[in-house]
């Protein structure tokens, strides 16, 4: 029997669109018998949220998430706006809303440890924004993984580097202020999704080595365009140990010349190797050691229907999915995790909250200038 949950979204940014896209095609992709009603979107005016409306296809509109969050007919709430989400969160669970929340979920552990109580006290659903594992590449490499494919694991790295901040003359915004975004920069905001991707793949962190870096020290302010100081680090990189004993090493840079969505990885066994590269999302190159010696080497495999999801969106192979396909499964998940479909979500507020205590550690090594234990 079918069934309709109504979503409001708040922001109607990057990441306000890309859920606007996939609520309004998730339900004709995956063929679902629950189908979302694009109903309410709040952002900063009742001007801007009007045209938001309807550009983007909403019902409804407010200059106020206050009410959209408090509206009864709502069921979930979806959170696109930048930091700081506290108090959106912790105000749409209070009304009983299950939410999907972009990531970084918090400014710092404390606030996201208490959306996972209040999420799980309210036994609604909660899920963060970690998307990029949600790429058939991703999902087939882990299933390569849980398989066996590359035998034991000993080695991975992850590297998320952009450029958006490389020019010195950009001007401050919230990435850069602490009381913003956070102590972490680059680290908290690229970081999360090496961390949540090491997570997905190869399971938790147990200990890291860190250090970080702000390249461009001083900015222009917005208003006066007098140089002020950069709060938080604009790279880092960490060595890690996970609780299975694998090594690697992660790297995050905002300010990473000529990348522009650099962010890849490489899952290293004693029987075969997978390389990833976000730029080319629809394919993975694999390497296995019980290939004939004469054509052994690393080959490309391009996503088709036989991949995790790919089929839904295309019956042919190699034509490649995108990026906003990767928030349509999301989307997906979480409407499957709310109608008990899915009893197992992946990421959640508790995921969240693990995210950031490997930025906490981080940040401890980066001070104490020692290897240092995730709590």
């Amino acid at each position: 029997m079918s069934r309709e949950l109504y979503f409001g979204v708040i922001g109607a940014g990057f990441m306000g669109k890309a859920h606007a896209l996939a609520l309004h095609s998730v339900a004709a992709v995956f063929g679902l018998e629950t189908r979302p009603v694009v109903d309410m979107i709040a952002t900063s005016s009742d001007d801007s949220a009007a045209r938001a409306a309807k550009r983007l296809g909403f019902a409804r509109h407010t200059g106020d998430w206050r009410e959209l969050v408090r509206d009864p007919a709502i069921d979930v709430v979806t959170v696109c706006a930048p930091l700081p989400h506290r108090e959106m969160v912790l105000e749409a669970i209070a009304h009983g809303k299950h939410v999907l929340c972009e990531k970084p979920l918090a400014t710092n552990t404390g606030e996201a440890a208490a959306m996972q109580v209040a999420a799980e006290q309210a036994g609604v659903v909660c899920m963060v924004g970690f998307n990029y594992p949600k790429t058939p590449a991703s999902q087939f490499a882990r299933q390569l993984i849980d398989e066996g494919a590359l035998g034991e694991i000993v080695s991975f790295r992850c590297a998320h580097v952009e450029d958006f901040l490389a020019d010195p003359d950009l001007p401050m915004d919230w990435r850069m202020r602490r009381a913003e975004a956070g102590e972490a920069g680059a680290l908290g905001d690229l970081g999360s999704h090496c961390i949540g991707m090491a997570h997905w793949l190869l399971g938790p962190i147990r200990e890291v080595m860190a250090e970080t870096r702000i390249v461009h020290a001083h900015r222009p302010a917005p208003d006066s365009g007098e140089r002020v100081a950069v709060e938080n680090d604009d790279q880092a990189e960490l060595l890690v140990r996970f609780k299975s004993d694998v090594s690697g090493s992660l790297y995050v840079s905002r300010v990473g010349t000529g990348h522009k969505m650099g962010l890849s990885y490489e899952v290293t066994g004693t029987e075969g190797t997978i390389v990833f590269d976000q730029e080319r999302l629809s394919e993975i190159q694999f390497y296995s050691r019980r290939d004939d010696a004469r054509t052994q080497g690393f080959r490309r495999i391009p996503m088709g229907p036989s991949h995790p999801d790919y089929g839904d969106f295309c019956p042919a192979p190699g034509h490649g999915t995108g990026y906003n396909d990767t928030v349509t499964v999301e989307v997906r998940d979480l409407i499957a995790a709310i109608t008990g479909e899915q009893p197992k979500l992946w990421p959640t507020f508790a995921d969240a909250v693990y995210v950031h205590r490997v930025v906490d550690a981080a940040l401890a090594s980066v001070r104490d200038g020692r290897w240092t234990v995730v709590g």
